[in-house]
């Protein structure tokens, strides 16, 4: 029975087209009571929540991550679906409910815990006839909050409406399941491109400012790297500790100790790997009992801290029950380790990520990075810039330093940042801080105050380092929010840089003026630092030509060629950000590599970089003239999985199994040669052919051609056999998955309207891109085949290339299966039929037996994970 109140609910306006589009889907989709749709921040996905929850026409319980975001949705209701805000129908107290609940997901797994038993919760929501539940940004779910949400939905058969910015794709497989088992299939999406194109959202521009760590903490950094390549190169000499290690059960009796071995095979690999480093002959019988033949090549990685810090945190904390006799030894190891400040909480860290990602990432350096943005875009802007300034923390402590303390300051937050910009900028009357607990405004802002407010509402304090600064507290006779009040000054222009921190201002608050953001911000997830790039790409009626700028900030690890753990995290946060590219063509795609920042460090000059970056922000219009060149050189969002031919070389083993289009290069070599050695070999042996006849002098000439070519020419064939050309593989593998999920019910969408493209890049790395299908199946493609292309982990089952030739040349090719076909045996066999069918023969292998170990670890010895020697890149693409 449809709920009266509800359905007399109106939307004011005219619809947006991609709305409107959404809309006139929507019937078909609420079919099977789900309606799950993704929608960038500024899409307006409130609003059109509220018109799907009317259509439905019944009592709602709509839950938000924030009370901010909660009561935003009662605000969207009220000015938008009524005339005289007058919607009365609603309630905010879970316990209370009306025909609109406004709630958090918080508020209700409390809620939740507060009955007795599970039974009389989901009678409650039956008794109060709650039939629909909307879920606004669901990816924020906790594991608990999920559980009683999903339960209330499996006993009490509720519609779920979710809306989302960002799915939580990003996340393990599990947590993506659950996600989807909740929410439902994406139904819907509406795209940021869209969003540009029907001026929705306003042109922008990501931009990185880098920074070098003060001197104190590169001398700390290069240090620890000269304390760790020491004790690196002394353990690799240390008798005792060889000794040691020759004598554990894995080295000693590695027969006796297979499954164990087998379970924690990255820690036999180091231990192979440090001995043959040090020096050691590995005897041949172990490399046997790894499934490796007597003649077979076994290529080495060169030692790295990586493998010796997987060889320390087995023998010092997951081993050490087992080596009680060798306590005493162990003891000693784990103080030497404890001294170089490599060893706390039971973790082993030689590579020192971590220690230095937190000097890194709040480096005092940002803070003249910010000082020199906020100025640059002052000059960008004049009066009509509106920057925000997003941190974590406040740093209250910090509030009343002297001049000579906030140089001294050593700590990123809302304060610090303040303080500097402050102290640097020529503008401080347009400067302000707003958070939760505490707001600063120039005295000269008073009076504008007024304008909004009675000035006797609030108490004034004056700031002790800066008497024209004052802390504004609200008295309890004001009608207007704090929050308001200075979000107000700011639209308005008398505030222009506005420092905040990411909890109040990061998610759910409205500024469409915001033209420049700086994320000062290292805490959170791809969701968040999504969420807050939001703010800033509204658009804002009052200036119709906005154009945002998001600066992120990076302290780079100039030790580090890949800059280091600071930039590695903001490399991943871009995954999750759609945005123009900087190249000669302007494309819309993520990830960072669009910006083309440099690919290596150490050879960089920072300073120079930083320029052009300064350069880019000056020219507001040609960001805006990209994007319209770029929207009309597409027709929509597909989803992408770049192959790279050539990485790291610190894993020498993984780099040759993926160097396939070294064939053509070894057969062009040949080419040449027998260009110059023919006519060299036949004019010197002319009167062989003269004297002795042809058959003599074709017998010298395959002789001779046999001793000068036949080991290229062997080992080309054998590069081929075992390699193949990479872009021709992968395009085949693309089609053995393609087809498996369709012949598993897992496409929807008809198998003849989607297209799988692979293209070959430049230095032999391979782009595929898949077209026509929907998100969620290109999710379920480009997932599986990067699942297939990464080296070898822990599959459950292996594929291995199979055939006659194959057994002559010795040669195997390991493919793992992917999980969502390597569940159940029945699914393998599925994609190994695909697979024979554009690839050849192959074996299908069980993992979880003591063979099928045996071949797991043969496959995957010597691999380990290291974001810098990535395989693949996933990316998101318009075209």
């Amino acid at each position: 029975m449809l709920n009266e109140a509800i359905t007399k609910l109106n939307f004011l306006f005219d619809w947006r087209p991609y709305q409107a589009k959404v809309l006139k889907n929507f019937s078909a989709h609420i079919q099977d009571d789900h309606f799950h749709i993704v929608a960038p921040p500024g899409s307006g996905k409130t609003i059109l929540g509220i018109e799907i929850i009317k259509r439905i026409g019944k009592k709602t319980l709509i839950l938000a991550p924030t009370l901010t975001i909660r009561n935003q949705w009662e605000d969207r209701l009220q000015n938008f679906f009524t005339t005289d805000c007058n919607f009365s129908q609603i309630s905010f107290d879970i316990k209370q409910p009306s025909d609109i609940t406004f709630s958090t997901y918080q508020a209700l797994h409390s809620f939740y815990k507060s009955f007795d038993t599970k039974e009389a919760y989901y009678n409650f929501f039956k008794k109060h006839q709650i039939e629909v539940l909307l879920l606004d940004e669901a990816h924020h779910l906790k594991n608990a909050w999920w559980k009683c949400l999903f339960d209330l939905k499996e006993q009490h058969m509720q519609t779920v409406v979710a809306l989302t910015a960002t799915p939580p794709y990003d996340s393990d497989n599990a947590e993506i399941q659950k996600y989807f088992k909740l929410c439902g299939e994406i139904d819907d999406e509406i795209v940021v491109p869209d969003l540009v194109k029907e001026q929705n959202l306003c042109p922008h521009q990501d931009l990185v400012f880098l920074s070098k760590p003060e001197d104190q903490e590169i001398n700390f950094i290069t240090d620890f790297r000269l304390k760790i390549s020491q004790f690196v190169t002394d353990i690799l000499k240390d008798e005792e500790f060889i000794s040691f290690l020759k004598q554990h059960r894995f080295y000693a009796k590695t027969e006796e100790n297979l499954e164990e071995l087998y379970k924690y095979s990255d820690f036999f690999s180091s231990m192979l790997i440090f001995l043959h480093e040090a020096g050691e002959t590995i005897p041949l019988e172990k490399l046997q009992v790894l499934g490796f033949d007597k003649d077979e090549e076994i290529d080495f990685p060169s030692i790295a801290n990586e493998w010796i810090q997987i060889l320390f945190q087995h023998l010092l904390v997951t081993d050490r029950e087992n080596l009680i006799e060798d306590e005493v030894y162990l003891d000693f190891l784990e103080k030497k380790l404890r001294k170089l400040a490599v060893f706390s909480k039971n973790k082993v860290n030689l590579v020192g990520n971590e220690l230095f990602y937190k000097s890194l990432s709040n480096s005092p350096s940002k803070l003249k990075s910010i000082t020199t943005i906020v100025q640059q875009e002052q000059q960008n802007l004049q009066h009509d810039l509106r920057c925000v300034i997003l941190s974590d923390y406040i740093r209250k402590e910090y509030l009343n330093c002297s001049l000579p303390e906030i140089k001294e300051i050593k700590k990123l937050g809302v304060i610090p940042i303040f303080h500097h910009v402050r102290t640097t900028t020529k503008n401080k009357n347009s400067l302000a801080v707003l958070t939760g607990s505490l707001v600063i405004i120039h005295s000269s802002n008073i009076a504008k105050l007024g304008l909004i407010d009675a000035i006797d509402n609030y108490n004034y304090t004056p700031l002790k380092s800066d008497t024209e600064f004052v802390i504004l507290t609200t008295k309890s006779s004001s009608k207007h929010s704090i929050v308001e009040v200075i979000t107000q000054l700011f639209e308005l222009g008398h505030i222009k840089v506005l420092v905040g921190t990411k909890s109040l201002l990061g998610e759910g608050w409205d500024a469409p003026s915001i033209n420049s953001l700086i994320l000062a911000s290292v805490v959170g997830s791809f969701v968040t630092s999504n969420q807050m790039r939001g703010r800033a790409i509204r658009v804002d009626s009052k200036n119709p030509n906005k154009v945002g700028l998001i600066w992120h900030l990076a302290c780079i690890d100039i030790s580090d060629e890949f800059g280091g753990r600071d930039f590695e995290i903001l490399t991943r946060r871009f995954n999750a950000f759609l945005g123009i590219s900087n190249g000669k063509k302007a494309v819309i795609t993520s990830g960072i590599e669009r910006l083309q920042l440099p690919a290596n460090f150490i050879d960089e000059d920072i300073q120079q970089q930083n320029e052009k970056t300064l350069e880019l922000s000056k020219n507001r219009n040609l960001i805006s003239q990209r994007w319209t060149n770029a929207i009309s050189n597409g027709k929509g969002i597909i989803k992408e999985l770049t192959f790279f031919n050539e990485k790291n070389k610190q894993y020498p083993k993984q780099k040759k199994l993926y160097y396939q289009d070294i064939v053509k290069y070894t057969i062009g070599e040949i080419i040449i040669g027998l260009s110059f050695f023919l006519p060299e070999f036949i004019i010197k042996n002319f009167n062989v052919l003269l004297q002795k006849g042809i058959i003599y002098f074709l017998f010298a000439l395959s002789s001779a051609l046999g001793l000068t070519f036949g080991y290229k020419i062997y080992k080309s064939v054998q590069l081929y056999v075992y390699f193949g050309l990479i872009h021709k593989k992968i395009d085949k593998i693309a089609l053995a998955i393609l087809e498996s999920l369709y012949e598993l019910n897992l496409l929807t969408t008809p198998l003849n309207d989607i297209q799988v493209q692979t293209q070959l890049l430049a230095k032999g790395n391979v782009s595929c891109t898949i077209h026509g299908a929907n998100r969620y199946e290109s999710t379920l493609f480009i997932k599986a085949l990067d699942e297939l292309l990464q080296p070898i982990d822990n599959p459950k089952y292996l594929l291995i290339k199979t055939s006659w030739f194959r057994r002559k040349l010795k040669l195997n090719n390991f493919f793992p299966v992917p999980e969502i076909f390597g569940v159940r045996k029945k699914e393998c066999l599925v994609f190994q039929s695909n697979w024979s069918k554009h690839l050849g023969k192959s074996k299908l292998v069980y993992t979880r037996t003591l063979d099928g170990r045996k071949l797991l670890l043969k496959a995957s010895l010597f691999h380990i994970h290291n974001v810098n020697s990535e395989l693949t890149k996933k990316n998101v693409v318009w075209k």
